[in-house]
């Protein structure tokens, strides 16, 4: 599973906002997901076309939400990210993440999905 990332404005923000030991473990999660198809580390969200990046830092459940860019192929883009803090994925970010994936269909390809 090899493919490229782009993180949009939220993500990064919520990147920047990590401890610089999270952010490494983020990116070793990544790094390894492009390498395996494992869903503890990379996971589509059932009944939705949202995927999320998972990974625990010291007892913390950290998430990145994205989705793939269909039009580009092997293209995930990140939406925002957040510090779990329930064992179920909250449905406001999914919908958060399925809103920005919409408007991210709308303004590069001027198109609806």
């Amino acid at each position: 599973m090899n493919f490229e990332i782009v993180y949009l404005n939220e993500a990064t923000q919520f990147i920047r906002a990590l401890d610089k030991k999270a952010v490494e473990k983020l990116l070793y999660c990544i790094t390894y997901a492009k390498q395996t198809s494992d869903p503890d580390v990379f996971k589509k969200l059932v009944g939705t076309n949202i995927w999320e990046f998972r990974f625990i830092y010291r007892r913390v459940k950290y998430r990145l939400f994205s989705f793939w860019d269909t039009e580009k192929g092997a293209l995930v883009v990140c939406t925002h990210g957040i510090v779990k803090k329930t064992d179920k994925t909250p449905q406001k970010e999914i919908d958060k993440a399925e809103s920005i994936r919409k408007q991210y269909y709308k303004d590069k390809y001027g198109k609806q999905v």
